[in-house]
């Protein structure tokens, strides 16, 4: 087995690798670290958790140990997809470049741009950037990139799926021809493969394992789950969630749930809190100050659940997450790549289950042809558990139907015969309407019709009887 003491690094380089404790690397590091200690451009395809990052800055520090480097021209560019993964490569560079003489900058948003001039103003050897941040200095004058010897692009495909393309692009065309370009990519899209042609100069290629493949040592299951009604689905999908989490007991020491949605993460976070678990969301929408906290809580150990987005799929380096949820079945099939490789690092043996409703099993299947492989089924936990009871629906033929009746009581139908042979008894000319003047003053066969109905008062009527006597 290759050690890194044959890999001809810098020997203080080798002496921090020492104290991190690694002796030997991994395949990406193996492959990738001699072409670009000769200054040879590398194209290197593997997938997530297997130390690309290392791959590119032992060497990187390597060659910059020598050299000084001038204000406002930083003498290397690593461009990274997400502030986590940029602050995750400063990590990394401290702790190899420990004793050597080298100084970084961190541009990233979310932090003042201030500090981040005055860094750049001293001149850095080392500069890791987002692309926005980086242009954004650009633009204002206070960066030039002519003097880029060294240029890495980490997690390409990543920067496709996040619109950075044409950001790259434009970056690119503002470093020197001369440069060395170390281009890293989990898979490799037909528009990642373009920039590689147009972009590095006969590049070596570096390909560890199939594309878009998944860890061995990670043990895969998927619940396929169906609503008892739609409005009630998010609802039971979360008790499954939080069934599965049970299941698992002690062995689930900690784990990453992913939503496909930012509003999905902070709903599935209060949920977990409401039921008691140590649970705290991360997604885009976070100040960087409450991001960094929730990662460092995450990475010490006291915070249990890290309920998150895709911008958390990448960058995230905590060797020890047993378990990855799929609340949601991811919309790309190659962000579940990247989401299960959170766990099963070093090494490590990891856990991933992932909720599937009837909508996503189209996505379920885009999955499955990538990975070239079926995701075993596992049982609902649910449906072990006795159902809650819940009110049947009254059976119309169980009740005996009473009689229809109204809203409104119908008034008692009047006795017409009755008050017709009254009408005929009198004479017409002793009725007029009652109708306070406006009813009228004709009957339907023409006659002229008189009188007030039965209400009339005595004292009226004694002018009719008057009348009739005259």
């Amino acid at each position: 087995m290759t050690k890194f003491s044959e890999l001809n690094l810098n020997p203080k380089v080798l002496k921090a690798i020492e104290e991190a404790g690694y002796e030997s690397p991994t395949p990406i590091q193996e492959g990738a670290i001699p072409p670009a200690l000769e200054g040879k451009d590398v194209l290197g395809i593997a997938q997530t958790g297997t130390g690309k990052t290392a791959g590119f800055v032992l060497p990187m520090i390597t060659l910059l140990a020598r050299g000084r480097a001038r204000a406002r021209m930083p003498r290397s560019l690593v461009l990274c997809p997400t502030r986590e993964l940029a602050a995750q490569v400063a990590e990394n560079f401290d702790t190899y470049s420990k004793h050597v003489k080298l100084t970084k900058a961190l541009l990233i948003g979310g932090v003042s741009f201030g500090e981040q001039d005055k860094l750049i103003d001293k001149g850095v050897d080392v500069l890791i950037a987002t692309p926005g941040r980086l242009l954004d200095h650009f633009e204002r004058g206070k960066l030039l990139l002519t003097g880029v010897q060294i240029m890495v692009v980490d997690e390409a495909d990543r920067m496709l799926d996040m619109g950075f393309i044409p950001d790259i692009e434009r970056i690119f065309s503002l470093t020197p021809f001369t440069r060395q370009t170390l281009f890293f990519s989990a898979t490799m899209a037909p528009e990642i493969e373009r920039i590689t042609n147009t972009f590095l100069s006969a590049p070596t290629r570096i390909e560890v394992a199939r594309q878009a493949t998944t860890g061995e040592n990670i043990t895969q299951s998927v619940v396929m789950f169906k609503g008892s009604r739609k409005d009630r689905e998010a609802s039971e999908k979360r008790n499954v969630l939080r069934a599965l989490i049970d299941a698992e007991g002690e062995k689930c020491t900690n784990a990453i749930i992913f939503c496909n949605r930012k509003t999905d993460v902070d709903i599935v976070s209060k949920s977990l809190k409401k039921y008691g678990y140590d649970a705290a969301p991360i997604h885009g929408d976070l100040d960087q100050s409450q991001r960094t906290r929730t990662l460092d809580g995450f990475r010490d150990g006291s915070l249990r659940f890290l309920v998150a987005s895709d911008v958390a799929a990448r960058g995230l380096d905590v060797p020890a997450v047993s378990h990855v949820f799929n609340f949601d079945v991811p919309g790309h099939a190659e962000d579940y790549v990247h989401r299960i490789g959170r766990t099963g690092r070093a090494g490590r043996d990891g856990t991933t289950m992932m909720i599937c409703v009837p909508r996503d099993e189209k996505n379920l299947a885009d999955i499955e042809r990538l990975v070239q492989r079926e995701i075993p089924r596992r049982d609902n936990p649910l449906k072990s558990a006795p159902p809650k009871a819940e009110p049947e629906p009254v059976k119309e033929e169980a009740v005996a139907k009473p009689e229809r009746r109204s809203r409104t009581p119908k008034k008692p139908e009047p006795e017409r015969a009755p008050a017709e042979a009254s009408i005929k008894e009198k004479p017409k000319n002793e009725y007029r309407s009652s109708s306070r003047g406006r009813s009228s003053n004709r009957d339907s066969g023409g006659n002229k019709v008189v009188g007030m109905g039965d209400h009339l008062p005595s004292f009226i009527a004694l002018s009719f009887e008057e009348r009739r006597a005259g």
